[in-house]
């Protein structure tokens, strides 16, 4: 029988912790990242025809800055992420199929810890950024998922495979 893997922001104690990573080796991470945003079919013909611009102005390159503020600030919204150096972060923003957009966002740097939430936040703030920019055409598009589809550095490395059914153990 397996053991249940430790949580490793808890102290002994049961009380929260962030993890001490000053023992950890400087290597190179990468992690990458992908969140989808889909929206009614007239909304998505609409966006197509104006070109992914909104009222509120260009969609992608909006969504692409605002993912990148977030990947750099993701220490201040989650409690235990370490701050790190960001070495390079990259946006795609692509559709995927008629009505949705997947955006992929990888970020890398060379530090002791990885950079697997910076790249989660960095692709749900551009999800959020192109639901903000759309909101005035519909109120029924819809983010998610988000979901990690690889790092490499640290103890392992992960490439996703196929989505979960039910219950992952």
């Amino acid at each position: 029988m397996k053991s249940k893997p430790a949580l490793t922001h808890v102290d002994r104690d049961g009380r929260p912790a962030m993890v001490d990573v000053s023992d950890k080796s400087v290597t190179a991470r990468e992690a990458v990242a992908q969140c989808r945003v889909r929206f009614p079919a007239a909304v998505a013909l609409q966006l197509r025809a104006d070109g992914l611009k909104s009222k509120k102005g260009a969609v992608i390159d909006t969504a692409i800055i605002a993912g990148t503020m977030a990947v750099k600030r993701t220490h201040e919204l989650i409690p235990f992420c370490h701050p790190l150096p960001i070495d390079g972060c990259r946006f795609a923003i692509d559709w995927d199929g008629d009505n949705a957009l997947t955006i992929e966002c990888a970020v890398k740097t060379t530090h002791r810890t990885g950079v697997e939430m910076e790249a989660l936040t960095g692709a749900t703030v551009a999800a959020l950024t192109i639901y903000d920019m759309c909101k005035a055409l519909s109120h029924r598009i819809v983010i998610g998922p988000a979901k990690l589809t690889g790092k490499r550095g640290g103890k392992r490395d992960f490439a996703a495979g196929p989505a979960p059914r039910g219950d992952e153990r």
